[in-house]
């Protein structure tokens, strides 16, 4: 059996990327975050139970920007 997609109609919610991102930049005043206070820094020695499967720490190791 032969099926055949039905035509895309273009709807007039469907903008283009540039339409949106001007969109957004005119909003992005309208939705100020308040400023928080940055968090703490943790001691590395309180981190613990933080397990890494093998395959991300070699895909990691292998990236130039942290490993090698």
């Amino acid at each position: 059996m032969t099926t055949y997609p039905a035509p895309r109609e273009r709807h007039e919610s469907e903008f283009s990327l540039a339409q949106l991102c001007g969109d957004g930049a005119r909003m992005a005043p309208h939705w100020v975050a308040p400023v928080s206070p940055a968090p703490a820094p943790v001691s590395p020695a309180l981190i613990h139970g933080v397990v890494v499967p093998a395959s991300s720490a070699r895909l990691i190791d292998a990236t130039a920007e942290y490993g090698g």
